[in-house]
């Protein structure tokens, strides 16, 4: 049982920044009243919040801050649940979320919203939509069990018999299913590989045993043919290799014919200038017998013996120069023969460079063949390991096999839990079981409110009404009174199955204004009669604006608007007009 002790807040919508405080175990009735925004329900707001981080009407998270104040909001709940008490810290501006347990925080490593879940799971053991539903009723923003959807409906149903923990089951049984069928899928992929691998294997096999020895004929005869265009270019290249060694031998025997034609044409030079002085010196003499420039007369004697020796001079340069010239022309055509021999030299190098390179590429080629004889040679001797390997492929393959299948039964076992998890089975077990309390329990207090009517739920949670005279009804044929007796049936009925089953037993029960339009007096006294005699162990808080019922409360919760704020004015202890 969750038994709620007390709550408060400060900053929060209309109050300001002191304390609201409301004991919720001091008297098991109460009535909360006072004027339009006074702020009387916004006890309702500061309980959802507090619990599950939203109000419990229509309102904007930031809203909830005091508009006059603008920081600090912050509601405390404390409760305890089978002996361990809790404090519940939730703020705004700056953001807060604490649980607090036997006086000490809890770890906040994980999440706001994680934290949230585990609160809700694991403590409160009901989320905001079922706690709604057993401990508020009322309220323009209040939607009642039969205004809700039937998904809702079912969720509200299933928190209260603690049977949420199947849908939890289903889930993680959901999960498992879609894994292990994420699995076979992986597993169906592995083994079609493994099913080309096989093929591909004894293919290869095949291959190696039919045409193995063939492409080592066959390269074989490639290799002859390489060695022998290979032994072609070398003969070749000694044939070569030869000839330029006589040619080389011969090249020995010359010398540069380049120096000394250049020492040759130079001496050339100098005689062909020598011969013309003479000749220029001769002439002289033979056209001058007066000196021109000093106008003596040249001796006749000098004048023919130096013309006779200047003669004898040019005579022997010139047979000098012919004989030079015949030098040179054999150095020129020794030249010539030179640059042919060089040229010899030069042309059976590069032959010999390209059979080289010819060569070279054969090699290659004899390199490569020999490599690819020896492959083709080794996986003929080696068959036995590629049977070895065909071998382990079918082993992996059966193996394959019998994953693939064992992961079927595993999905066809989980498939069969699943349905039984599902709505239709152990949780329809279940829920048809406590139909009958359930009917029973919404009867026996409509009638305690002098409704005599035939309510039932069915499987589905649709309701069937019917008349004392059988006449059928729906919820929505009826008057707004009505349908609150109804909802009166249903929240206690609620109460007490939460009580049985020890889920959400709790000792809070608050209703908004369910006096003040939906209720009749007539319906109002039935009301009253209940929650003084039925409803056992109970903290119960009435919000009114009906001021001529405090005597039926054993304390009166007054709220006033002081300079724009709300304020809690000290509680009014009374003495009821009945023996609780």
């Amino acid at each position: 049982m969750i038994l709620f002790q007390k709550i408060r807040w400060k900053n929060f919508l209309s109050t300001g920044n002191q304390w609201t405080e409301v004991n919720l175990t001091q008297s098991e009735t109460n009535i909360i009243v006072g004027t339009n925004g006074a702020g009387k329900s916004t006890i309702l707001d500061a309980l959802t919040f507090s619990l599950f981080n939203k109000p419990f009407r229509k309102i904007n998270k930031p809203q909830l801050i005091n508009s006059t104040n603008e920081k600090d909001c912050i509601v405390e709940i404390e409760f305890s649940v089978k002996g361990r008490e809790y404090k519940v810290i939730r703020g705004l501006k700056p953001a807060k979320f604490e649980i607090w347990v036997d006086g000490k925080m809890q770890d906040q490593f994980a999440s706001a919203v994680e934290q949230q879940k585990n609160f809700e799971q694991n403590i409160l053991k009901l989320n905001y939509k079922s706690f709604t539903q057993i401990v508020i009723l009322g309220s323009s923003t209040f939607v009642p069990f039969m205004q809700l959807s039937a998904k809702d409906r079912r969720d509200v149903i299933e928190d209260l018999l603690d049977i949420k923990i199947f849908s939890a089951m289903s889930e993680v049984i959901k999960t498992k299913l879609r894994l292990y069928r994420d699995e076979t899928r992986t597993l169906e992929l592995k083994k079609d590989s493994l099913v080309d691998k096989v093929k591909m294997q004894k293919d290869f096999i095949d291959q190696i045993e039919k045409s193995s020895k063939e492409d080592i004929r066959q390269k074989k005869e490639s290799l002859k043919k390489i060695a022998e265009e290979a032994s072609g270019y070398i003969h070749g290249n000694i044939k070569l290799t030869e000839e330029l060694d006589d040619f080389q031998k011969v090249l020995k025997g010359f010398e540069n014919p380049d120096k000394t034609l250049r020492q040759l044409g130079t001496l050339r030079a100098k005689i062909h200038q020598k011969s013309e002085t003479f000749s220029k010196e001769c002439n002289f003499y033979e056209e001058n017998e007066v000196c021109p420039t000093c106008t003596q007369p040249i001796e006749e004697e000098f004048r023919v013996n130096r013309i006779r020796d200047l003669n004898t001079s040019v005579v022997k340069l010139q047979k000098g120069l012919d004989e030079l010239e015949t030098k040179i022309k054999e150095e020129e055509e020794r030249e010539s023969r030179f640059i042919e021999l060089s040229q010899e030299v030069t042309s059976l190098t590069h032959d010999i460079s390209q059979n080289n390179i010819r060569i070279s590429g054969l090699q290659r080629q004899s390199r490569d063949l020999e490599s690819e004889i020896q492959r083709l040679t080794d996986n003929l001797a080696n068959r036995n390991s590629e049977h070895e390997k065909l071998a382990e492929f079918k082993n992996n393959l059966q193996s394959t096999y019998e994953k693939v299948a064992k992961q079927k039964e595993l999905i066809t076992e989980h498939d069969f839990a699943f349905s039984l998890l599902k709505d239709g089975g152990v949780k329809r077990t279940i829920i048809k079981k406590y139909l009958p309390m359930i009917n029973q329990q919404v009867n026996r207090y409509l009638q305690m409110m002098d409704f005599y009517i035939n309510f039932t739920l069915d499987e589905e949670f649709n309701e069937s009404i019917q008349s004392p005279i059988h006449e059928d009804f729906s919820y929505a044929s009826f008057s707004e009174g009505e349908k609150m007796r109804i909802d009166l049936a249903l929240l206690f009925t609620w109460r007490e199955i939460a009580a049985y089953k020890n889920s959400t037993n709790t000792n809070l029960l608050i209703m908004d204004e369910v006096f003040d339009s939906s209720l009749d007096g007539f319906g109002t006294e039935d009301f009253l009669k209940i929650i003084r005699f039925v409803i056992k162990g109970a903290n119960v808080f009435v919000i009114s604006h009906k001021e001529g019922m405090f005597d039926k409360f054993q304390s009166v919760i007054r709220f006033e608007k002081i300079k724009g704020f709300s304020r809690m004015m000290p509680t009014e202890q009374v003495v009821p007009d009945y023996e609780p």
